[in-house]
């Protein structure tokens, strides 16, 4: 009877059947497999033998009713743990690209210097004799066992990789290079290992600011002013030991990244975002800016609240219709027995003088007081994530935290948008070009959605 029953398949409403069924399914959209995989020999083999009484389902099931039942799950998730629905569609281009493109712009020191570069890299990449060559002469000069490194267009910051690669390995390079005649030419010459090294003294330092703020799980676009600031004062600062082409691309870049980010509104989202981070506040916006975006944060708050208590006196006076009006409110009957105290003169007195303390308030006075309060609390500490501060003291600040919400989660740059058309671009490819639209966003949202 076991040998028998451990032969008959799932009952394709069992529980163990959907929970192979759903992670098979999980398996594809995750990785980006092409549902046709499910149907290759070995691929339906794979989950029969730990489990020889399931029986993976056909492409068609997988298509219409797995990834999408996978998907409006994986989307009320994402829904839920939203933290708001409304973001600024202003996004701030602060790219590792940008840079090289800000201090390269026509140079022709630095196009020369970048091709000799492009083809060291590629003499050694496309020989394994040059390769081994390359390893032992590490060795012999006791350099990093470290391969080179090749530009990529779509990978920034690629090009700072390989010049200061090729620095690091210049000698083990000039040795490989040397003992062949039909390469000797690519030896990098002084002027270009000049060039190089003043690139890689302007962008080294930039790296890890772009990697930084082009992350997606956490705030970014309260940096930016920060970071700027930090350039400008200090890291693009112009030096007196600076070469003239390490002095020229400091200035450039930094001019590049002022123009780009001077537009009016850019600049005041930037402001923004930068207030409602507890750890900057108004720490880096202009002294003259600071009044106006105080308002405008005062202003955001008071009109968000405006729509929402419409929204809400709508709904109850639909209610109200309904139930065919609301009772007076009464306090609860004193029991039997039971006589009602007599208030002292004293009391009325006491409420009076407290109302006439009590001014009223309009509703952006309020937004303003309780921006004022924020000020003044103490600053956050650095190492901590400005989101998991306003979810800390939101009873505090029940307004501002909505607009934080709403401005702190835009990215700082580009990259996340960026890497949602990698993720198209893998997913739709030659041998799956008759995707339809509706697929392709399934396979999208799930592969970039899914924990």
């Amino acid at each position: 009877m076991e040998r028998y029953s451990a032969s008959v398949p799932y009952d394709k409403a069992s529980k163990s059947y959907k929970d192979i069924t759903k992670a098979v399914a999980y398996h594809i959209a995750k990785d980006m497999l092409p549902l046709s995989t499910v149907e290759k020999p070995g691929y339906k083999n794979l989950p029969h033998v730990p489990d020889p009484r399931y029986v993976i389902p056909g492409r068609k099931y997988f298509s219409k009713t797995a990834i999408p039942k996978l998907y409006l799950t994986c989307k009320e998730s994402v829904q839920q743990d939203l933290l708001t629905d409304s973001t600024s569609s202003i996004i701030c281009n602060l790219c590792c690209h940008c840079f090289s493109a800000a201090s390269a712009g026509k140079d022709s020191r630095v196009d020369r210097a970048v091709g000799v570069c492009k083809k060291v890299v590629s003499t050694f990449s496309y020989s394994w004799k040059k390769k081994s060559a390359l390893s032992k002469a590490q060795q012999r000069l006791h350099l990093p066992p470290h391969q080179l490194v090749t530009e990529s267009l779509t990978r920034w910051g690629s090009r700072q990789k390989m010049v200061a690669r090729v620095l690091e390995q210049q000698k083990a390079i000039t040795e490989v290079l040397s003992s062949d005649k039909n390469n000797r030419h690519l030896i990098p010459m002084w002027q270009d290992i000049d060039v190089l090294e003043s690139m890689n003294a302007a962008l080294t330092l930039l790296l890890e600011f772009t990697d930084s703020l082009s992350g997606e799980s956490y705030v970014t676009v309260s940096y930016v002013k920060p970071v700027l600031h930090l350039f400008r004062s200090n890291l693009l600062k112009v030096n007196e030991g600076d070469t003239e082409l390490t002095k020229e691309m400091k200035t450039k870049i930094m001019t590049y990244l002022d123009e780009r980010n001077a537009g009016p509104d850019t600049d005041d989202l930037l402001d923004m975002a930068t207030l409602m981070d507890p750890m900057f506040k108004a720490q880096y916006i202009r002294p003259e800016k600071v009044g106006a975006i105080k308002m405008r944060a005062a202003h955001e708050v008071v009109n968000e609240d405006q729509g929402q208590s419409q929204a809400g006196d709508s709904e109850g006076a639909a209610d109200q219709g309904a139930e065919g009006g609301v009772a007076p409110a009464t306090g609860p009957p004193l029991p039997l027995g039971v006589k009602k105290q007599r208030k002292s003169l004293e009391s009325f007195f006491k409420k009076w003088s407290q109302e006439e303390d009590a001014l009223p308030l309009t509703d952006e006075q309020k937004v303003q007081n309780e921006l004022e309060r924020y000020l003044m609390c103490p600053d956050a500490d650095s190492e901590s994530e400005p989101l998991d501060w306003w979810r800390l003291h939101e009873h505090n600040f029940t307004r501002l935290s909505q607009l934080a919400k709403k401005y702190l989660c835009n990215p700082a740059t580009s990259t996340p948008s960026e890497r949602i058309f990698s993720t198209g671009g893998n997913i739709v490819t030659c041998t799956r070009a008759a995707l339809k639209l509706e697929k392709v966003k399934q396979l999208v949202f799930l592969a970039q959605n899914l924990e």
